[in-house]
Formats: structure tokens, sequence, C-alpha cells
């Protein structure tokens, strides 16, 4: 009797031992994943127990089916092309974030813009410059109010109307890795993807991510990077968007590819770069693109009381220096 409740005791005590090892939590390691995605680098950073770098190319493949215009069979393509497209949940929050961001600022961010942006010798599309006439003729069908969402289809009123997102889908591409490495447990983590950033807890230093924002260069192809100023930041992204890298020369003059809807010209500004934070990498994608279409002037008065989004300006004044502007929720970020 003994024996057998002796071996009973030997038995459980080593399943015991058998279940807290199996249960101990795995140790958890940096880790670094680089590449290559719509013709621009990407850079990945997180604290977590496994190499997550299949699922990262998985979410950035997923992206790309559905919002990418250089890919002939995404969904945004398909509906450029006059398909009838349900969308997914990437093309759906695309979509409905645009609107918001398309109705805050006054129609300044308008992904239907294509058709336009193409005319100006832009996007996936090149030659001479519009006319005033085939600018007009364009603009009869771009408007973000003149697309919908019925029955998870993606409508429009116009056969002729095209959807570009790729000034707000780097940024949702970011907060996607990002939500994929929190559903495996990772809440350290910095996303970057051709300068888009989003991040969530602190570095290997155990300090708030420092991102730096590079100042505007007068030279486009340079690989060189100036720094204008560091931020720190524990959560959300940061995006930037600028004119002075990505432009054509006509008669001596530099034509920016930042193209108002409204008017259907391309932006004349002083305004060379805008850096937003927000909640999420995709609104501050969307915002950084809106305020250059903006310009300086009503950037600052739209930006100066909001305590949602992080912004600063970079314009060149009439003498030719730098001058750079930032409201109070930016500059609590900015590493002194």
């Amino acid at each position: 009797m003994m024996t057998r409740r002796y071996l009973a005791i030997l038995v459980a005590a080593a399943l015991g031992v058998v279940a807290l090892w199996c249960t101990r939590p795995k140790p958890q390691h940096w880790h670094e994943n680089s590449g290559v995605v719509w013709t621009t680098d990407y850079h990945i950073c997180y604290l977590g127990a496994t190499d997550l770098g299949d699922s990262i190319q998985a979410v950035l493949q997923a992206v790309d089916r559905s919002a990418s215009v250089y890919n002939q069979k995404s969904l945004v393509s398909q509906f450029n092309a006059g398909k009838t497209v349900r969308a997914d949940a990437i093309l759906d929050t695309l979509f409905r974030s645009s609107v918001v961001v398309h109705g805050q600022s006054g129609g300044a961010f308008d992904p239907t813009v294509m058709p336009l942006v193409n005319a100006w010798g832009f996007g996936y599309k090149s030659g001479s410059l519009p006319t005033d006439a085939q600018i007009d003729s364009i603009l009869a069908f771009v408007g973000l109010n003149k697309v919908g969402l019925a029955d998870d289809r993606l409508v429009k009123g116009d056969p002729r109307v095209q959807l570009d997102f790729s000034s707000i889908a780097k940024g949702l591409a970011c907060d996607e890795v990002g939500r994929m490495l929190r559903r495996n447990g990772v809440s350290q983590f910095m996303v970057e993807i051709g300068g888009e950033v989003a991040c969530a807890g602190v570095n290997r230093q155990g300090l708030p991510w420092h991102v730096s924002v590079d100042l505007p260069s007068d030279q486009p192809d340079t690989v060189s990077h100036e720094a204008a100023l560091v931020l720190a930041l524990d959560q959300g992204g940061i995006a930037t968007s600028g004119n002075y890298r990505k432009y054509r020369e006509s008669g001596g003059k530099r034509i920016s590819h930042i193209v108002d809807p409204a008017t259907g010209r391309s932006t004349a500004s002083n305004l060379l770069s805008v850096t937003v934070v927000a909640s999420s990498c995709m609104l501050a994608d969307a915002w950084a693109t809106a305020c250059m279409v903006l310009g300086t002037e009503r950037t600052v008065r739209m930006m100066e009381s909001r305590s949602d989004l992080g912004v600063m300006t970079i314009s060149a004044s009439d003498e030719g220096s730098l001058v750079v502007w930032s409201n109070a929720r930016f500059a609590d970020l900015v590493v002194q």
C-alpha cells in the first residue's frame, strides 16, 4: 500500500514538473526585420520570443493585394478598372478613414486625385504637362463624394473615378504590422516603412522610441539625411510629407507632386515639409499629405489648437532661410 502511494506521489510530482516546464514563458529577444516593399525600404524592430518575419511578409502582402495601384490584381486596381469590388477589412478602413480626414481637412485630402497626379506626370504615368482644358475635364470626376460603400461594395457615381491610397496606405501598413505583433504578444516595437513610423513601448535602452525628422534638402537624389530634431514616442505614429524630393522641372520651374484636388493644379507653396504625430500612423500619413495641400498658413490656423495631432511645418522664407513652426502637442515630444 505504501509503495503504491509513494509511486503515485512521484508520478504526480513528475507531471507537475513537466507542466511547469511546458508553461514557462519563452525567453524574449530583440529581433530586426528589413527589406523592400513598394519601392521603399522598411525596418522593423521588436522584443519577442520568436522571429515573426513570415507574419510580417503576410501583412505586407495583404495590404498590397488590397490597396496597391501598382498591383493590377489588387482590389483598388479592380475598382479603378470598373469591376465590382467587395471591400475587405483593409480597403474598408482606408476608405472610411479617408472620408473622415477629407471632411476635416476641407477636402484637401482626397484619394480620388490620382487621374490629376498622373496628368502631371507623377504616379504610374508620365508625359507632357496638362493644359488647363485637360485639368478642367479631369476635375469633373475627382471628388471623394463620388465614391461610397453599399453592402460592403465600393461604388462610384462616375465610371471614370479612380482611387489611389498611396498617401495613406504605408501608414496603415505600419499599423497593421503593429497589430499583428500585438496579437503575438509583442508590446515593444518600432515599424518603419519609407519614413512612416508606428511604435509602442520602449527601445533596447528602456527609453521611448527616438524618431529623427529630416531637414528638407535641395538635393533630391542624395541618400544623406540631416536631422532637424528628434521625437520621443512610446505610442502612435509619425509621418512626414514634403515636396523637396519628388518634383518635375519645366521652364526652369519646379512642379511639385502635391496636387490640390480643388483646383487640379500642382501646388505652389513655400511649405517644404510637414511632420504629423497621431494616434495611428495611417492618420499621421493622411494628415501630412493634407497639410502639404493646405500650405503653411492654413495648416497653422487649423492645427494650432489641436491636441490630438502634433504638427510641425518647415517652410522657406522669402530670403531662402528655413522657418519652423509646431503646435504644443508636437513640441512636447521633442527630445531636448
